[in-house]
């Protein structure tokens, strides 16, 4: 059987998030899956899974968004197939912040605050530590717990945090979570220098 695919999960998909991780994959030499993101997730699970296998190299980043449906909403029902699926190995997840106090939140290994600084807290949207030690509120988070995940990171609004991880900085908050997550799982690809084509604008039409 093919070696599985390794990916970063990543509960975000506007179109800060979506400048933002395409910034992180290219800087970092893996791929984005661009048609991976809306607000809320369009593509099924079944599409995202697609998508994923026609990327040419490892790590794959892939974004899932509920865009605040109580629930599992369409982000998450295609985050539970794409993290359970057999050809697919999960090295991590980034667990973003957003405003919601309606009972959504997950428990996190470790957040990276809008400083870039690794707390045992979580996170808000603009990145700044909550009370909470492990505990993050997001909009995209409520089946996290129910997945075997190896490590979940807490950061804020992706893109955002009032100027902080923006696109156009290099995303370093975003970048440090995903690094956290190839150097925590033990991925020993070479993470530079690989040439970065965006995936995913073509691959449906």
């Amino acid at each position: 059987m093919a070696d599985k695919r390794k990916i970063i999960i990543i509960t975000d998909g506007d179109e800060y998030a979506k400048r933002a991780v395409e910034r992180v994959a290219r800087d970092i030499g893996g791929r984005c899956i661009s048609l991976s993101h809306g607000n809320p997730t369009a593509l099924t699970g079944r599409e995202i899974l697609q998508l994923i296998k026609m990327a040419p190299y490892d790590p794959v980043l892939v974004m899932f968004d509920d865009s605040g449906l109580v629930g599992e909403g369409p982000g998450e029902l295609a985050l539970k197939y794409i993290a359970r699926h057999q050809d697919i190995e999960v090295l991590g997840l980034i667990a973003v912040a957003s405003n919601t106090r309606q009972n959504e939140w997950s428990r996190v290994h470790v957040s990276i605050d809008r400083e870039g600084e690794i707390i045992p807290y979580g996170v808000d949207k603009n990145g700044l530590p909550e009370i909470e030690m492990g505990m993050i509120h997001g909009d995209t988070v409520y089946c996290i717990d129910q997945l075997e995940i190896p490590i979940v990171v807490g950061i804020g609004d992706i893109g955002k945090m009032d100027g902080r991880d923006h696109a156009d900085k290099g995303s370093p908050v975003t970048r440090k979570a995903v690094e956290l997550i190839l150097e925590r799982s033990g991925y020993n690809e070479s993470l530079y220098g690989t040439p970065f084509i965006d995936e995913g604008r073509d691959e449906l039409q």
